[in-house]
C-alpha cells in the first residue's frame, strides 16, 4: 500500500512540474537592448532592400507576364548578386531589346537555391535583382521601365538537392509585364 501511495505521489509532483508555466510580458517601456537591436536591424535591411534611386517602379500586382517574348535568364554564383562577366553579353543583349522596344516594361525576377534561411535568400535574391536592373540602366534603359522582386528559394527552376540543380536556381529573370 505505502509503494502505491509513493508512486502515486510521485505521479502527481511530475504531472505538477511538466505543466506549461504562464509567461509574463515586459511591459514596452521595459523593452531589453536586444529587441531595440532587432528593430534597428529591420530596419537597415528594409533600407537596403529599398535602394532610393529606383523607387519609381512599374507596379505588378495583380499583372500577366507575356510568355511569347522571352528575355535570357542570367545565372549567379553561389552566395553572391555580383553580376559575373559571363554573362554581360546575355544582359546587353536584353538591355538592347529594351531599347528598342521602348514601350515595353518588365520585372527582374530576383531567385536562390535552397541553401540558406529563408529571410536571406530573399534578401540575396532581392540584390541580384536590383544588379540586374542597376546594369539595365547603365546601358541606357530607362528605370522606371523595370520593377524587381525576390522569389527567394520559393520558385526553383530544378528541384534537385544537388549542386546542378542548385546552380540553375541561382538566377535572375527578366519578364515582359503584359
Amino acid at each position: 500500500m505505502k509503494k502505491v501511495l509513493m508512486f502515486g505521489v510521485l505521479f502527481l509532483c511530475l504531472v505538477v512540474n511538466s505543466c506549461a508555466k504562464k509567461q509574463t510580458v515586459a511591459p514596452e517601456d521595459e523593452l531589453g537592448e536586444d529587441q531595440e537591436q532587432a528593430e534597428q536591424v529591420s530596419d537597415l535591411e528594409a533600407a537596403l532592400l529599398e535602394p532610393e534611386e529606383f523607387s519609381q517602379e512599374p507596379a505588378i500586382r495583380g499583372t500577366e507576364f507575356d510568355s511569347k517574348i522571352v528575355l535570357e535568364t542570367v545565372y549567379f554564383s553561389f552566395d553572391s548578386s555580383s553580376v559575373p562577366q559571363s554573362v554581360m553579353k546575355t544582359l546587353k543583349e536584353n538591355a538592347q531589346f529594351l531599347k528598342d522596344n521602348p514601350s515595353i516594361n518588365v520585372v527582374v525576377e530576383g531567385h536562390c537555391d535552397e541553401r540558406g534561411t529563408t529571410e536571406y535568400n530573399l534578401a540575396l535574391g532581392q540584390k541580384r535583382a536590383v544588379k540586374v536592373k542597376e546594369y539595365y540602366v547603365q546601358l541606357g534603359v530607362s528605370p522606371d521601365r523595370i520593377a524587381t522582386i525576390s522569389y527567394g528559394e520559393e520558385m526553383p527552376q530544378d528541384n534537385r538537392h544537388n549542386e546542378a540543380g542548385w546552380a540553375k536556381n541561382r538566377r535572375a529573370e527578366t519578364k515582359v509585364i503584359k
